[in-house]
């Protein structure tokens, strides 16, 4: 664990040391989040969640053998099946 001196400046901004953010691979215009657990303030990274959901997503795709036409057909279909049935329940 290592341990650094930050100062408050104006607008509530604190630097974060070169160390920490090259551990990190934090720049400039990063998100990061900061949680406070009583008198303690943690920051980390915020990872992006459509990146990891995107990866996840072509990983079962690959694992189920579908590709992106096997999915648009599918989501057509269930377009068409939706469609037909709000159509019965209106009439």
């Amino acid at each position: 664990m290592q341990s650094y001196t930050v100062r408050l400046r104006d607008r509530g901004q604190v630097t974060i040391p070169q160390a920490v953010r090259n551990e990190l691979a934090v720049k400039e215009g990063d998100t990061l989040t900061m949680v406070q657990i009583d008198g303690i303030v943690l920051l980390r990274p915020k990872q992006p969640v459509v990146p990891q959901l995107s990866e996840q997503f072509s990983q079962q795709m690959d694992e189920a053998g579908l590709s992106l036409a096997d999915l648009l057909e599918g989501l057509a279909q269930e377009r068409q099946i939706s469609s037909e049935s709000r159509f019965r329940r209106d009439a």
